[in-house]
């Protein structure tokens, strides 16, 4: 809506300027040019010209130099209410024959309509919509009282980002006529949040996931809001440059799903504000500048009573570059997911599948790393290694075979601490295992194996010499050479020395021996 008309709230209203979003903040005469003039702030400070000020006088302020313009008001788009960018982006267009004349009866005399049928056509349209899109449609305000829960009152989920909403009041507008509101996303509306807590209204009384990703909000503003959100589970609030300052008591506490990602939280204080949100499930810190965490009320072994939840944790684009970062994380009680990508720690491209099974061998609940499934033959064969890898170390620093001798000191611990319960379960590393062991290291080596067919009993038990680093096809591709069978008809499986009885099936053509912990002496098992 353009018009040399202006609202009678101008200051602080969000504009749209031939495609760009900005804010008034300032309404009036700018000399030695007659007329009205709109100072405004752009959203892209490329935008403008200057910071408010004009032939030295300061009109208004912007935060970036070059953010600000004067304009005239018959340039600017004040947008338009709800109701109207609904039936704009939902009310499908009448053919000729929707404008026909009708006769209906009104007591005893037939009255003649013009587009009767239309205006229930379009009320139908409207009050059948459960999910609405209204992106960057330039809504500004509710509109009309108690005019959209007229019209749309089974609407359950809404997406109103990038639109010229200013204030938090008129979303209270819109959400109070919708009385089974469950989902909306607010994103880039630069909203004017209450300091202090709105009435309880009932608004958002069924809403269950609110998006206000770059919206300008404070975590102070979130909890003065969040009374009012009752049984709210997923809350996204990425990108608003929040500073985690105060606990939340008795609000959020239906939280799951809390997204806080591009956030300057590199206090690990701020997290532990929030550690006690009883039901969160899924936490979002990527790219907040995390690098260390210490869960001070656990000890080596043990769980921390902090995120009691918390099943999902991303941690993308961070700072974090040492062990000790994942070693904490084993504390949590409930981590079963954990998403860790490009962190200094992680970025060694070339060492990418040992930092993989690191992380697994340290984690001990984890069942999916950066969205990959971790098998339970994964998880062995990266446990076995890590037991490898280290038993050098292990060993310099006390550990030894014999239990009664096996004490290993404070600072391998603090290094490694699952690496005494990993030796409990597969025994402590014997001393040939390790000659060749480096950390960090997993050395090819010639592996002697034996070759069994068990469906085949004329067939006599093989035995060859193969390195750990042979991948399951070229196995398979040296066993069709050597027992003269196609090679889409072979299903391996090996048995290892140590887990007798146990077969486990070798699946994946493209991995390893190693990648199966294939050890010295184990029996591999081919059938067609």
């Amino acid at each position: 809506m353009m018009s040399d008309t202006l609202p009678s709230d101008v200051i602080g209203r969000r504009v749209e300027v031939n495609g760009e979003h900005a804010t008034v903040r300032f309404s009036g005469i700018v000399p030695p040019v007659a007329g009205l003039w709109l100072g405004v702030e752009w959203d892209n400070p490329e935008r403008g010209k200057h910071d408010g000020s004009h032939e030295g006088t300061v009109y208004f302020k912007c935060r970036h130099p070059t953010g600000g313009s004067f304009i005239r008001p018959n340039k600017v788009n004040f947008g338009v209410d709800f109701l109207t960018a609904i039936k704009n982006r939902y009310v499908l267009e009448d053919g000729p024959e929707d404008d026909s004349k009708e006769h209906i009866i009104i007591g005893n005399k037939p009255v003649e309509t013009v587009g009767f049928a239309s205006i229930i056509k379009q009320q139908s349209q409207l009050s059948n919509l459960k999910e609405v899109s209204l992106i960057n449609c330039a809504v500004s305000c509710a509109g009309e009282k108690e005019g959209i829960a007229k019209a749309c009152q089974n609407i359950r989920e809404i997406d109103l980002s990038k639109n010229l909403l200013s204030s938090w009041d008129e979303v209270i507008c819109i959400a109070n006529q919708l009385k089974h509101l469950e989902a909306l996303n607010l994103s880039e509306n630069k909203l004017k949040f209450p300091s202090a807590s709105p009435s309880l209204t009932g608004a958002f009384s069924t809403l269950k996931v609110l998006v206000l990703n770059r919206t300008g909000i404070t975590w102070a503003e979130v909890l003065c809001c969040a009374p009012g959100w009752p049984v709210l589970e997923e809350l996204y609030l990425s990108a608003n440059r929040i500073h985690i300052s105060e606990r939340p008591t008795d609000v959020l506490q239906s939280l799951k799903i809390l997204d806080l990602a591009s956030n300057p939280i590199v206090d690990e204080n701020q997290l532990f504000l929030i550690a006690y949100l009883p039901r969160l499930e899924q936490l979002n810190l990527s790219d907040t500048g995390i690098s260390s965490i210490h869960f001070v009320d656990a000890g080596i072994g043990c769980k921390t009573s902090m995120f009691p939840s918390l099943q999902n944790l991303l941690v993308n684009d961070n700072k974090i570059a040492h062990w000790s970062f994942i070693n904490e994380l084993d504390k949590l009680q409930s981590l079963t997911a954990l998403s860790c990508l490009r962190n200094p720690l992680t970025e060694n491209i070339k060492e990418a599948r040992t930092i993989r099974q690191l992380i697994i061998a340290k984690i001990s609940q984890l069942k999916t790393l950066n969205k990959c499934e971790i098998l339970p033959e994964e998880r062995r064969g990266a446990e076995l290694d890590y037991r490898k890898a280290f038993g050098n170390e292990w060993k310099k620093a006390g550990g030894h075979q014999d239990p009664d001798k096996n004490r290993p000191n404070e600072d391998f611990v603090a290094a490694h601490p699952r690496y005494q319960l990993l030796c409990h379960r597969y025994g402590a590393p014997e001393d040939g295992e390790l000659k060749t062991q480096q950390p960090c290291m997993l050395k090819n080596q010639l592996l002697t194996l034996r070759i069994k067919c068990p469906d085949q009993l004329e067939q006599k038990v093989l035995e060859k010499q193969l390195p750990d680093s042979m991948t399951v096809q070229k196995v398979k591709g040296m066993l069709s050479r050597l027992l003269k069978v196609p090679v889409s008809e072979f299903l391996l499986s090996y048995e290892s020395l140590k887990m007798p009885g146990r077969e486990i099936e070798l699946e994946n053509d493209l991995q390893s021996l190693q990648f199966y912990s294939v050890e010295n002496g184990d029996c591999l098992l081919v059938r067609w």
